[in-house]
């Protein structure tokens, strides 16, 4: 599950000292046209995982009703929502557990990515991963998924051992 705002868009979304890229993505649920920062790189990662089959990428933010002009803008394909209807605070919060409980639920491995419900489900999160069925990640809203986080990522979905994540600075993140 992919939340966008502090995990894809990101204020130094950048990787390797690197500038983010810029673009302008219109929200029809806000009536707003947003400058999303990216990393090109992350969005190669999240388009191969999903064409490889490694996992069904899934969009759970509060974008989910303005995906389309995201996968436009971004280069990724249509990727299934997690919800259909625009969503804010704490309906969004609410939308975002329920949807990963139904993965949970449905038996299949979980990889959450989102920079502020993973925090706010810590415990219940915690101890989904703990049994191995979530690999749960929170980035540094202002930095986005780091390098580190995508490796993560593709050992757990692959049945490699999950390196640990390594201090902000460090070569893993950055």
């Amino acid at each position: 599950m992919l939340d966008v705002d502090g995990v894809i868009n990101a204020f130094r979304a950048g990787w390797w000292h690197t500038r983010p890229c810029l673009v302008q993505v219109w929200s029809t649920a806000d009536a707003y046209d947003y400058r999303i920062r990216y990393e090109p790189r992350l969005i190669d990662v999240i388009r191969e995982v999903h064409a490889q089959g490694l996992a069904e990428v899934t969009w759970c933010t509060t974008w989910c009703s303005d995906a389309d002009a995201l996968e436009e803008a971004l280069g990724l394909p249509v990727l299934p929502r997690a919800f259909d209807e625009p969503v804010k605070g704490a309906d969004a919060c609410a939308a975002k557990i329920a949807a990963a409980r139904r993965v949970i639920a449905s038996g299949r491995l979980l990889v959450w990515t989102d920079d502020v419900e993973v925090g706010h489900h810590a415990g219940e999160c915690a101890a989904w991963a703990e049994t191995g069925k979530a690999l749960v990640i929170a980035p540094d809203e202002s930095r986005g998924l780091r390098p580190g986080h995508a490796r993560r990522i593709r050992s757990y979905l692959t049945g490699r051992p999950v390196p640990p994540l390594r201090s902000a600075g460090s070569p893993a993140l950055d």
